[in-house]
Parts: structure tokens; sequence; C-alpha cells
């Protein structure tokens, strides 16, 4: 585990939150292709908004059961995007993109997550959300203990995530990443600089915590 969690802020649609976003220190920001959410933007609308971006920010794209021609547009658009797959894309799907990605896991009792990372050996990451109906998390807490500890893959924690629950969440999981959406939003697809910012700072003291806890406990 990194001793720096890295931050995903989700759900961008305006120029003043993904620089919002890049002030607080997140790592990436994400654009939502998929039509039918609330934060839905177009390919050419993510390309114009991830043009702002200063180096090593990374443009996050979020797909759900694309075609192969939505893909192919959003990555000649955005040549450095991360993909983040959240429908039921097999492993050649994820990999025909193209591009490094993120496969999404919909956390729930019986799902087992060792089996599906297998299943995944390219993923980059997998970002653990909860199962809701439809796709996505709907901005809903699952039940952390669910994340097994021998995960191989990166782990990026999601779901129903703010300031007020980040920090327990990566003492708990310890994940690679955490990824946020409507845990900094004034309205769906809306984000709020100030929420943006506490969480952000959120993360830091969470990890702040992590390292002085190492300290405290030798080996």
């Amino acid at each position: 585990m990194s001793a720096r969690t890295r931050i995903k802020i989700c759900g961008l649609t305006r120029e003043a939150d993904v620089d919002a976003a890049v002030a607080a220190g997140a790592d990436a920001v994400g654009f939502v292709l998929y039509e039918r959410s609330p934060r839905h933007v177009s390919v050419e609308r993510a390309a114009e908004l991830a043009r702002r971006l200063p180096p090593f920010v990374t443009p996050v794209t979020l797909f759900v059961n694309a075609t192969p021609a939505l893909i192919a547009s959003a990555v000649a658009a955005i040549p450095n995007l991360l993909a983040q797959f959240h429908g039921d894309e097999t492993p050649a799907d994820c990999a025909a993109a193209g591009r490094p990605f993120l496969r999404a896991a919909r956390m729930a009792g019986d799902f087992d997550l060792l089996d599906f990372a297998a299943r995944f050996p390219l993923a980059q990451g997998l970002l653990l959300d909860a199962h809701v109906d439809g796709y996505g998390g709907g901005g809903k807490v699952f039940d952390w203990s669910l994340i097994p500890r021998n995960v191989r893959s990166p782990v990026v924690l999601s779901g129903g995530l703010h300031a007020g629950n980040v920090i327990e969440g990566i003492l708990r999981v310890r994940p690679w990443a955490v990824d946020v959406s409507s845990g900094v939003e004034a309205a769906k697809g809306i984000k709020d600089a100030g929420l943006i910012r506490r969480f952000c700072h959120a993360v830091r003291e969470a990890d702040a915590l992590v390292v002085s806890t190492a300290v405290a406990t030798p080996p």
C-alpha cells in the first residue's frame, strides 16, 4: 500500500469544477460518457474539459456498455485517457480499448472479488462500488468488510464517500486510491469547490494517520 492515497474526483461537467479539483490536489478527474447518467458529457465536451488539465493529472472516461465507436472516439479525442468500465464488459471488451483501464466491481455479499480480479488481470486497478439497481453506486456506501485483504490488483475505494467518512475508509481498507462524485456536489453534476477541498484535506489527514501509526508500530 502506498503512503499516499490517490484521489479521483468523478462526474465533472464544468470548467470551474475541473479547476477546483486540480487546485485541491486531485490526481485524476472523471468524465461520464454514459448517456443515462445525470453527469453525462459528450466526448467533445470531455475532451474540452480534459485540455484544462496540467501534466500528471489524469483524465478518466467512464463507460457503461459503450459501443466500440464511442470508445474509439473518446480515445482519439483524449489520447492520454484512462478508461473506466462500469457495465458488463468482458476482459476482451476492456482490452479492445487499447488504453490502460480500471474495472468497476459492484460489491455485494455473494460477490467473489478475488475471482473477478483474476478474470481482469490487465486492469490497472479495481474500482469497488456499491451494488445498486442499474449501474454505478448511487452514492451508497457498501460494507467494506467484504473486501478481501489479499486482492492483488490496486483497489480504488468508491461508493458514498465524502469528507466525513473517507478517513475511516482509508484507515480500514488502505486503498491505492479513493473516488468521489456525489460527496463533493452541490447538485448532480455540479461540484462544490469547498467540498472538494475538504475531501482532499481529509484524505491527506488519513495518510498522515497511516504514516504515524506505522512509525509507532515497528515491525
